[in-house]
């Protein structure tokens, strides 16, 4: 039986509600239940949440955690994480605190250029297209003055605008590429609002010049629209010390750790295989970052992977090396990150995490979320080439698995004291729980008897 609706946006709440529990559920009440127990007691907070997005039924609920003793740049950071895997916030402090004790992270800004591009399908001669956007260039910065005025107040604006011929490639096809400054912004709106009106002038233009033939005046827009690829807005973080400060208690020596730690981030270098999982580990503490600021991890994710790529495989975004007894391990990221508009003044979280770090420019925050991203990297190294990934991030998963199969509190605080000393995986979780229950059953029916 079809499940299309019409007129589903125009229905309201309660109405959305009603129609997916009756439609989808067999107890239509439990659904209606469950989606409610997860709305906010605050009713103006509650609408603030639903307007958010388009029909809002509830709020998915992430866990916000802490990570203290971040010391970058000599500064004192503790760095929030919204995330639901379990390890994470606990290895990323595990780092912190190990490197607040060498120095802490230096980090440094590399750039912050942002890109978004007109394409167009333009049919005649290149000369004259190249002519054409000469004559009009300095057009594309005067007809966005008004979008741009209030960014040039805050120092930032469109900093060039290029013709880039794609040919070769696909035919027909230009671009306009544009690069941006955006300030304490992520700039998307902004960006967006400037390339739309590109269009618009290179499209009115086209037609009063008078060298194009008429063909040649029916510039074609695809499409107008930012990059999220941002090869020249990067940061970098790093951390050092000398090797034989790389005391790690695991009954390995310094030097052997370093060498190992080292061997195992160039196989990320070359293997793409191994590579998306470590990129992935560096993405575990970034995007947590980003979610806790109101920023849109999507976008970063996409561009960092691009920029994983950029020299034509995928690769590892860290690197390490030693050297006269140092070690050095760093990493260059792109991120494109705002500390105004969007979520940063509406989600009282946002702001929250936002107060908590200090209020940041843009430029702060791409410093503490790359420090946050290597700080991840950095433990989940540590661990698989050590004692390996899986005895922390098990008994970390431990409570996960506990409320899976829904244990009481003597449940849990037994089970967490049998696993102190042996090996956590979840069938031998399982294993336990029924010995302890069965065990509970048979103490009952004899106190029965």
């Amino acid at each position: 039986m079809s499940k299309a609706i019409a007129g589903f946006s125009k229905l309201t709440k309660q109405e959305k509600i009603n129609w997916i529990a009756n439609e989808y559920f067999t107890n239509p009440a439990v659904a209606v239940s469950l989606l409610k127990k997860y709305w906010n007691n605050d009713e103006n907070l509650q609408k603030l949440h639903d307007e958010f997005i388009e029909n809002t039924i509830t709020n998915f609920y992430l866990p916000l955690g802490v990570c203290p003793n971040f010391n970058i740049n000599g500064r004192e950071y503790t760095i929030p994480m919204a995330i639901e895997e379990s390890s994470v916030v606990a290895a990323a402090s595990k780092a912190a605190k190990f490197w607040a004790q060498r120095g802490g992270f230096k980090t440094m800004i590399l750039g912050t250029e942002k890109i978004g591009q007109v394409h167009f399908i333009y049919k005649g001669d290149k000369q004259k297209l190249i002519a054409f956007f000469n004559t009009i260039k300095p057009k594309f910065f005067s007809e966005t003055e008004s979008i741009t005025k209030n960014m040039q107040k805050r120092g930032g604006g469109i900093t060039d605008i290029e013709l880039r011929d794609k040919t070769e490639s696909l035919d027909n096809y230009y671009q306009l590429h544009a690069t941006f400054e955006t300030k304490d912004s992520m700039g998307a709106n902004f960006i967006n609002s400037c390339l739309e009106q590109f269009s618009k002038t290179l499209k009115s233009e086209a037609l009063q010049y008078t060298d194009f033939t008429e063909e040649e005046k029916n510039i074609e827009t695809v499409m107008s629209i930012l990059s999220n690829y941002v090869p020249n807005c990067v940061v970098r973080a790093e951390v050092s010390c000398p090797v034989a400060d790389l005391n790690e208690g695991n009954n390995i020596d310094p030097q052997e750790f370093a060498e190992k730690f080292v061997t195992a981030v160039k196989i990320a270098e070359i293997e793409p295989f191994r590579a998306v999982t470590h990129n992935k580990g560096v993405m575990n503490g970034i995007d947590a970052v980003v979610v806790a600021t109101g920023n849109d991890f999507r976008a970063v994710e996409a561009g960092v992977h691009a920029y994983a790529s950029k020299n034509g495989t995928y690769s590892s975004l860290s690197h390490a090396k030693i050297e006269n007894g140092i070690f050095t391990f760093w990493m260059d990221v792109p991120l494109a990150l705002g500390t105004v508009g969007g979520l940063t003044t509406l989600h009282p979280l946002v702001k929250f995490s936002l107060e908590m770090l200090g209020n940041p420019t843009a430029k702060e925050l791409m410093q503490i979320v790359a420090a946050a991203g290597l700080a991840q990297n950095f433990a989940a190294l540590r661990s698989l080439t050590t004692t390996g990934i899986q005895q922390g991030h098990m008994k970390m998963h431990l409570m996960n698995i506990l409320n899976q199969l829904e244990a009481n509190e003597s449940e849990k605080l037994q089970t967490v004291k049998h696993f102190e000393q042996n090996t956590v995986t979840h069938a031998a979780v399982v294993d336990f729980i029924k010995d302890l229950r069965k065990a509970t059953a048979s103490n009952i029916e004899t106190d029965i008897l």
